[in-house]
Formats: C-alpha cells, structure tokens, sequence
C-alpha cells in the first residue's frame, strides 16, 4: 500500500486466473472484499490483459502474424521491434500483443474496445459493490525520449481522464495556457506500484480521489488520444519518406520562411560528387517574382509547341500541367552548379560526369521535398524550368552557371491527399 496526503494506492490480491468468460466485477468484488474493499469515489485500476482474457482475446497464433493484424501503421521499426499505431489510435511496441503470462503457442490481444469494457465494469462495480467507482484500464508503454516503461491508461469510465489548468494562475500569479495533466496515465502509473510487473496482481484501487469519479462513463482514454493533426511528432521513422505527396491544390495561407530554410538545409545533406557543393536554390517569396517566371515559362513553352505543329486546343491542354505552380504561395527553383565537374575529351566518361550531378541534385530535392513533408507543408515538382532553362534564368536574373532543374510550388495543402497506392518493391528489384 502506499499513500500520500490522503491519497492511497492499496492492491487487490487474491484473484484467480482469468479465462474466457469470465464475469470480472463479481470477483473483483469479493476479491476487494478481503482486503481494500470498494467504496463511492474509488478508481479501481485494471491491467488490460484479465480483461483481454475474459474478452477471448487469447489467440493460438503467430505474434508476428498477430501483429501485423492488430497494425494500422508502422510508427518506427528496428530490427524485429516494431512501434505501431492499433486500431485503437494507440502507439505501442508489437500493437499491444503480447506472448508473456499466457499458455505456449497463444498470444494476448488488446481488448476491442477498451473505453466500452471499463464502461460496462464501471456499470457492474455499481450493481455488485453498491458503490460509484471509476474504472482505468491499462496497458505497459515505451516512451519517447525516456528509458522503461510505465503502466497507462487505455480505458477508462466514471472519471475525467483530463484535468484542464488553462487559465488558473500559478503560485507566482502567471496564467497557465497549455497545462492539462493526463490524470488518468498518472492513476495507472500509481497503481502499477503495487501491482508490479511480476507480482501477479492485475488489480489494485486508488483512493482519495473522488472529485475525479463522476457517475456518467465519460470520454473515457480515447480523450488522451492527440488528434493527428495536433501532433507534432505524428511521423514515425518508417513515416517520412511516405509522407512526401504531391500536392497541387494549395490554400491561401503564408509559408514560414524559417521551414523553408530549414527544408533546404535538409537538401544540403544529399551526396555530391567530387566533395561538390553544387546546390543551389532561388525562393520566389513575392507574387511578382513568382508571375514574371511563371509568364515567362508559359510563353516559350507555347512557343515551342506551336513549332511541334500542336493546335491551340492540344496547347491548352498541356499547358494545364503548370497550374499548381499558379496557385503555390511559395516557389523554390532548385538550381545546379556543376563548376566542379571534371573535363573529359570523350563522350562516355563527360556523360557519366554530368549524371553524377544530376544524381546528386536529384537526391537534393527529395531532401528538399521530404522536409517540407515533414514539416506540415505540401509541395509539388514541376519540370517546366527545365524545357527553358536560359528564359528562367534570365527571368529571375539567376547567376549564370546556375541551371534551373525545374521548379517546387510550396503551400499548405487545401486537402488531404490521396491514398498512396502500394507498391510491392519486388517488381521493382532485381535480385543477382
């Protein structure tokens, strides 16, 4: 037992093994009965597997198979361990599956819906106890940036998970704006002080908190969840690379100059041939510099397909693949200075000098692309500078060894882009 200004937190021993079907608050009860007992504004904290089991998520099968079946995303992946996104919306090493305190060959799943279970528990405490309890459900998680791990709160019911700071004063007078503790993860750690890892007790109350325990279940943990769009470390490892899309349909919102430089010190990172540097990058931030290259381009590009014998029908059409660079915010000519290639008198090997380059310069841009990903905003490559390199160049008055390797329209993105196809990388390899 342990305690603190009133607060206790005391274990709940005595519990048989659980099985599938297993009715949970009855034994619960008259196991609190021996020693805690259960009483009106306690937060009986249960670890999710006696509830997986009496669930029958308790499944003869691969782990590595379950696994894959329990993943929505691959957050981070090293080696055999896996850090995936459930069904759920949690993020946890193996998607919650776990093969330990259970028969050879079978493996635990999460419970289906955590929030529901501590509902109908919270619902039973009532019927079997007399008494208005709130209920957290638990599960042991990894954190970033911090070694071990600690017990959490994946259910929950008859308790405000959250407790909201914003706009009280501290000691010293200063309004909080950001503050809202987690309550509920800091029950589940609490009582996983009694319960321990390998105590063999699944249960234990918390008492002392009663203004916490309302009579309704509540938003239960799924408020704990952070929406996708407020996290600012939503991308994984395994999520960078896949997060670059093409976007071309922009909103009218300013781009933060400060992620654009931070995008192109990214492109800075990309191999280069001969300890080259041979980067460059022209950020048209004004509506102006942006228009006059955009004219420019449209002009010599109608030009050369009226030479092609393309009718004015078939020009319009083609000339449609620019738009996106229209309505970008922000446009980035990423620029190639190769003064440091070598000269060579045949063909084959000034060829072979040149890709080197465009390699690199290719490597750049996805750098280019991917931070920009990263970082919230949208971008699309458009070849276009390429078809006219001297017009661009002189256009936007560019230094003369500086070629123009098409252009990047820069924005926030006006919608969520399309699902990525999958691709199986075995059609693209060939193995020797």
């Amino acid at each position: 037992m342990t305690g603190v200004g009133g607060l206790q937190v005391l274990p709940v021993t005595g519990l048989p093994e659980i099985g599938a079907g297993a009715d949970l608050a009855p034994m619960i009860v008259a196991a609190a009965a021996a020693g805690p007992g259960l009483a009106d504004g306690d937060i009986v904290v249960i670890t999710s597997k006696i509830i997986s089991k009496a669930e029958g998520r308790v499944l003869h099968a691969d782990r590595e198979s379950a696994i894959d079946a329990e993943t929505v995303r691959v957050v981070a992946r090293r080696g055999p361990t896996r850090i995936c996104q459930t069904r759920h919306g949690l993020v946890l090493a193996a998607a919650g599956v776990d093969a330990s305190n259970t028969a050879p060959g079978t493996v635990v799943l999460l419970p289906v819906d955590p929030d529901a279970s501590a509902a109908r528990l919270q619902a039973d405490f009532l019927r079997f106890a007399g008494a208005q309890v709130g209920v957290v459900i638990t599960d042991t998680m990894g954190r970033p940036w911090r070694t071990g791990q600690t017990d959490t709160a994946i259910g929950a019911a008859g308790l405000r998970p959250l407790r909201d700071h914003r706009g009280q004063a501290d000691t010293f007078g200063n309004t909080l704006e950001v503050t809202i503790a987690a309550v509920a993860d800091e029950i589940a750690a609490a009582a996983d002080l009694v319960k321990g890892k390998t105590a063999q007790i699944p249960v234990a109350v918390v008492r002392g908190l009663p203004e916490l325990v309302t009579s309704e279940p509540g938003p239960g943990a799924a408020a704990l969840i952070r929406p996708a769009a407020e996290d600012m470390f939503r991308l994984g490892a395994a999520d960078v690379l896949a997060s670059r899309r093409t976007v071309r349909e922009f909103t009218g919102d300013p781009v933060d100059g400060e992620a654009v430089s931070r995008a192109i010190a990214a492109a800075l990172c990309a191999p280069a041939p001969h300890h080259s540097e041979p980067w460059r990058f022209a950020v048209l931030d004004s509506a102006e510099s942006r228009t006059a290259l955009l004219d420019a381009m449209l002009d010599a590009w109608q030009a050369d397909l009226r030479g092609d014998g393309f009718t004015e029908e078939q020009i319009a059409r083609r000339v449609r693949r620019g738009e996106p660079l229209r309505k970008a915010p922000l446009i980035i000519v990423p620029c190639l200075l190769s003064e440091a290639a070598n000269a060579y008198p045949d063909q084959r090997r000034s060829t072979a000098e040149r890709s080197m380059f465009l390699v690199s310069m290719g490597a750049a841009v996805q750098n280019l692309l991917v931070a920009l990903a990263v970082q919230g905003l949208g971008s699309c490559w458009v070849s276009s500078t390429l078809f006219c390199q001297q017009v661009a160049g002189s256009t936007l008055g560019l230094p003369e060894r500086w070629e123009p390797m098409g252009a990047i329209g820069v924005g926030h993105p006006a919608a969520p882009p399309a699902d990525r196809p999958d691709r199986d990388p075995d059609r693209f390899t060939l193995r020797l």
